[in-house]
This record gives structure tokens, sequence and C-alpha cells, in this order.
């Protein structure tokens, strides 16, 4: 009986879960999305973000660039500019000596 009241309880907070997940906007840590598009601020090499089911790590900066791994796909972007990396188009609007603020939207 208690693994059937489990049950009852368990399938309608899933739904919630569904729903709000499904829903326009997140905020996690250092991403935030609403519709198909995050934004995101990764600092520190090898810092890693999950951008709308891909993972993205950043790489470092050199040369005013920031290197960022979506993937297979390696890129590099200067402030204001935009790239495609694997299923993701990648704007990066501020590039620091250790971090990197971008903007992702899928294709």
């Amino acid at each position: 009986m208690t693994t059937l009241r489990a049950a009852r309880f368990a399938v309608p907070l899933l739904a919630a879960v569904a729903v709000a997940v499904a829903g326009c906007s997140f905020t996690s840590n250092n991403v935030s999305c609403s519709g198909n598009e995050c934004t995101a601020t990764l600092t520190g090499e090898g810092s890693e973000a999950s951008i709308l089911g891909n993972s993205l790590v950043f790489a470092g900066t050199q040369d005013g660039r920031a290197t960022l791994s979506v993937g297979d796909a390696e890129v590099s972007c200067a402030a204001g500019e935009s790239v495609s990396a694997g299923p993701l188009t990648l704007t990066c609007t501020s590039v620091q000596d250790d971090s990197v603020e971008l903007t992702a939207s899928l294709g």
C-alpha cells in the first residue's frame, strides 16, 4: 500500500516538474534561458555549462578571443562576434582574461 501511495504522489509531482521545465525560461548557476536562447558566464579555464542540451566548455582566452568547445566542435570568438559550434550559434558578448559571457541559441 505504501508503494502505491508513493506512486500516486510521484506522478503529479513529475508532471508539475515537466511543465516547469518545458516552460519558457529557467536559470541555473551560470546559465539563464528563455525560449531557445540562453546567456551564460563561464569563469576559469575548463568551466562547463549545459546549454540547450549541449555541453559547453571554456578553454580560456588569448589575444582577446575566447576558445570554447561544444561536443567535438572547437571555436573562438572575440566580444561582439558570432560563431557556429555544433548545433549552437554562440555570440560572445564579453571576453575577459579568465571569463567569457555569451549568448547561445539553436541553429
